[in-house]
């Protein structure tokens, strides 16, 4: 959770690639202790094993680029924040072994560069932003002005770079190792443009595209520490504990969250009546065929939506695309207003803009948080418990609550519990070559961009086919 803002900022500085190869390899001794203890309050971690699939495919993908034969990407789902530290160890132990054992000869480094949410700096601390520019990382500002610098540098890393480079094609995390966001289009114009670059070039390399799926999963089902999570969230919310009986089974822990669930959405939505103002009926429109739950998530979306609405209305912002969309652009407004670029120096400002600069900027963080409380349930969904049952599932929803809960008591950077050990179960996926769908569609602009829609349709489609 970003830290709380008291003060405008100055303008957020492009941060420069500088990979270092022993800084990365520093960070490699160290990433066994960075996945398995908590190294930070926002990055539980816990991993106690990470297995892989498929890794023969992504190791004579290196070979090749090595040979200057092909570029490729490397699409990996972003379900949770200890996702890069399991590329990393796919990349730099999973990968090099799997190659050795199939005899598979690879020259050089096995690494990627990649590209980061500028925004994590922000609430994560300056300190991130220099170790991720020394492994090789590229910041991008996220939200709706194309940030230039950032796409220029990543489209001359595909094209140029010793190393390939990964990219989240989901933009953020959702919290659920089951469900895909929707994909953003940024990944397939790359590899486009890669294709482009290399032709201008005269080069002959082909243009690929890897599917990388991660999910996760606990060494044993955390039900117990569920039930603790679960008591605390009911006593925080000021809802009686239910005490939970041995051998009550997995329904308890569902009528558990429902019960919270809706107590919490009720409670928001006399929230935004009465101090928003905003017209929310306290009966919803739905198919008389809809269940309990149906009704409850069409409620959540409902909610949702005026979250959005009164932080849309406070900056000028339309309301346009999915809740991802409107929070990415609504994130951007409201860096305007508090990392000021319009302004020279705000050091050289009177005290009295300077207490007006703050004001706003202090506002505009406020205004932002209803935004965050949208951004974690994205991804929810009427019958993702319903339909797996599992541990994991219950978790993951109980602890998109937890965060929520968290973010209205304006805790800073909360510990997020860890509820037990886990496991990372990395797939990889078939490469799709770019290259080929360029042939296609070379000097028509329409064809083009329906070439980077069906290109991200297709990703979004493998991905969501290797975490079933």
């Amino acid at each position: 959770m970003p830290k709380t803002i008291h003060s405008t900022q100055p303008p957020l500085k492009f941060i420069p690639q500088q990979f270092n190869p022993l800084i990365l390899q520093i960070f490699r001794w160290l990433l066994p202790i960075a996945l398995r203890f908590r190294t930070r309050p926002w990055l539980p971690a816990g991993i106690l094993r990470i297995e892989a699939k498929n890794v023969e495919v992504l190791a004579e993908l290196y070979q090749q680029f090595q040979a200057g034969k092909i570029r490729f990407l490397l699409a990996f789902r972003h379900p949770e924040v200890e996702d890069p530290l399991c590329m990393q160890y796919l990349l730099s132990r999973i990968v090099p072994e799997v190659a050795r054992q199939k005899g598979i000869r690879l020259q050089s480094l096995v690494h990627s560069y990649f590209l980061y949410d500028r925004g994590m700096t922000v609430w994560a601390g300056d300190w991130l932003g220099w170790l991720f520019s020394r492994l090789g990382g590229v910041p991008v500002h996220r939200g709706r002005r194309l940030d230039r610098q950032a796409i220029q540098t990543a489209r001359e890393l595909f094209a140029n770079a010793k190393l390939p480079i990964a990219v989240a094609p989901e933009g953020g995390t959702n919290g659920h190792s089951g469900i895909v966001s929707p994909l953003e289009p940024g990944v397939a114009q790359m590899g486009f443009w890669c294709v482009e670059d290399l032709q201008k070039a005269n080069r002959t390399e082909t243009v690929i595209i890897v599917p990388i799926a991660i999910q996760y999963g606990y060494v044993e089902p955390p039900w117990s520490k569920l039930d603790w999570l679960l008591s605390k969230l009911e006593a925080d919310s000021g809802l009686p504990i239910i005490e939970i009986a041995q051998g009550d089974g997995e329904k308890i822990y569902y009528q558990r969250l429902w019960r919270l669930a809706e107590y919490l959405i009720t409670e928001m939505e006399e929230f935004y009546r009465r101090f928003y103002h905003q017209e929310i009926p306290k009966t919803i429109s739905t198919d008389e065929s809809a269940s309990p739950n149906q009704v409850l998530i069409a409620r959540l979306h409902r909610l949702l939506d005026k979250a959005l609405q009164v932080t849309e209305q406070y900056f000028g912002v339309q309301a346009q695309g999915n809740f991802i969309d409107r929070c990415r652009r609504l994130e951007e407004a409201g860096w305007n207003y508090i990392y000021r670029e319009d302004l020279p120096d705000i050091n050289t400002l009177s005290p009295f803009k300077r207490g007006l600069a703050d004001w706003i900027a202090q506002e505009a963080d406020l205004r932002m948080r209803h935004m965050r409380i949208v951004e974690s349930f994205v991804a929810v969904t009427a019958t993702y418990i319903q339909e797996q049952p599992t541990a994991e599932r219950f978790a993951e929803t109980a602890l998109l609550i937890f965060d929520m809960l968290s973010k209205i008591q304006d805790t800073t950077l909360p510990g997020r519990p860890r509820l037990g050990l886990r496991q990372a179960q990395i797939t990889v996926g078939e490469p799709i070559s770019v290259t080929e769908r360029s042939r296609n569609c070379q000097g028509d602009r329409y064809a083009a961009k329906q070439a980077v829609s069906d290109l991200t349709k297709d990703l979004q489609i493998a991905l969501e086919k290797m975490i079933k």
